[in-house]
């Protein structure tokens, strides 16, 4: 790692630190977004919502194959950050390491059990008759880029480690141009439809892989991705400790995801396109928060492992000022803006209808939810592993799906809709609880310890 990135996590002024390390993750949250938003977008064009509906229904597992390199990104960068604030640098190399080839191993595992268990598949995540082969075709070909979506997503997050999120991002963009270029090509001049979407998804993810891999292979990094350099003992079980929570909340956003398309099914498949097109509209304002999070992971982590907290203090303080002012302007772009949102992507008058009411729905939480996704970065920054499971567990399990069911009981439809701000609200208290006890533990046994500056 150089010393310049070194001297930005350890002496750089707070703001300075805060916005050249988010700011990156930001735009990268904001590629990852078109880069989702995209294949809705063109395949909306062929004029068919039921093509909508497939590619919203198949989003599922999209989900799970990010959660897996989530796994090993997050959980990869929480241990070598600390390690790195700790000195450990050779350990970090070996962290690196064990995180790429782990994520080729569960890549081809995925690849193959997909095409093994296809329909088994589509009926679980709430294919239609009328949706079903669509959303194969969709799945056929995203399930055989498995391993190059997870190197992808674990990568844009190990780099991040080190110190380098420019190049971070611009992993993401060449995935994210790459696939945006060949999406209206295959989708509506070849006439590919959903399965140009999904071939299209599949090479942007092989192009981002392949920088990452040029990256480290080229030298200059201080992390390692050589076989020589992989081990699993001492290594795997901080790695899931921190990235399985991280990884869990993916699962049980695909989990809640499949079980609001079951919902929403029974209300008719036009309720579906329109929550998938609302969703990528609620995408907006969380993406981008969830880049802010994520961009002060490593910096946060590396003052809890050098013990800095007064330092590590005044930087979540500055970036929960910056969480709720991006909250509040961006939820009043997506709430105004919210018919032009849904008309970019829906031509159909009653589909629309229904998507600037779901739009309007989810973003009710907006101008907080930021607070959520810091709070849970700190917590994985710090190594809180049962915190970050808890909190795993709660916003997309123990709350959000009781909500649905509850809602949905009350107020119908109306309350499918409004479960996730409510979901979100109820996280939010609880993961501010859990933040802080778990400061509070870390500084009391630090002080026990004679370590640190409190």
């Amino acid at each position: 790692m150089q010393e310049r990135n070194l001297d930005l996590f350890e002496n750089a002024p707070v703001p300075q630190a805060v916005i050249k390390n988010a700011l990156p993750a930001i735009v990268s949250m904001l590629v990852v977004l078109v880069y989702n938003i995209a294949d809705t977008f063109f395949v909306g064009q062929t004029g068919d919502p039921l093509k909508v509906a497939a590619v919203s229904i198949a989003t599922p597992v999209f989900l799970l194959f990010m959660a897996t390199g989530n796994l090993f990104g997050i959980g990869g960068t929480s241990v070598i950050s600390r390690a790195l604030g700790e000195g450990r640098r050779d350990f970090a190399r070996r962290v690196s390491a064990f995180c790429f080839w782990a994520a080729i191993a569960t890549g081809v595992v995925f690849m193959v059990c997909f095409g093994l268990f296809m329909d088994p598949v589509l009926r679980l995540i709430g294919a239609s008759a009328d949706t079903a082969q669509y959303a194969k075709e969709y799945l056929g070909w995203v399930a055989l880029g498995a391993p190059f979506v997870i190197i992808a997503t674990a990568f844009s997050n190990i780099v991040r480690a080190e110190g380098r999120p420019t190049e971070a991002m611009i992993g993401n963009m060449i995935g994210t141009i790459t696939n945006i270029v060949l999406d209206p090509i295959m989708i509506l001049w070849m006439g590919m439809g959903v399965s140009g979407a999904a071939i299209a998804t599949v090479i942007g993810n092989i192009a981002g892989t392949v920088y990452y891999l040029w990256l480290f292979l080229r030298g200059g990094s201080m992390l390692s991705i050589s076989p020589r350099d992989f081990g699993v003992r001492g290594i795997w079980g901080g790695v899931v400790a921190i990235g399985g929570p991280a990884s869990f909340n993916n699962v049980l956003m695909s989990s809640s995801n499949i079980l609001l398309n079951n919902f929403l099914a029974g209300y008719g498949d036009l309720q579906v396109a329109a929550m998938g097109v609302a969703m990528k509209a609620n995408m907006i304002v969380v993406m981008l928060l969830i880049g802010l999070g994520a961009g002060i992971q490593p910096l946060l982590g590396y003052q809890f492992g050098a013990r800095n907290f007064p330092r590590a203090k005044a930087i979540m303080r500055f970036t929960l000022g910056c969480a709720v002012g991006m909250g509040l302007v961006l939820t009043a772009v997506c709430w105004f803006g919210a018919g032009s949102i849904v008309r970019a992507f829906l031509d159909d008058p009653e589909v629309q209808e229904y998507g600037v009411t779901f739009v309007k729905a989810l973003m009710v939480s907006g101008p907080v939810i930021g607070i959520l996704f810091v709070l849970i970065n700190a917590l994985q920054a710090m190594g809180a592993a049962v915190s970050s499971l808890i909190l795993s567990i709660s916003r997309q399990g123990l709350i959000f799906m009781p909500m649905l069911f509850l809602l949905n009981r009350l107020f119908g439809l109306r309350g499918i809709v409004y479960a996730q701000p409510v979901a979100d609200f109820l996280s939010i208290i609880t993961a501010s609880l859990l933040y802080t006890a778990a400061v509070r533990r870390r500084i009391a046994r630090d002080r026990a310890a004679g370590k640190g500056n409190a």
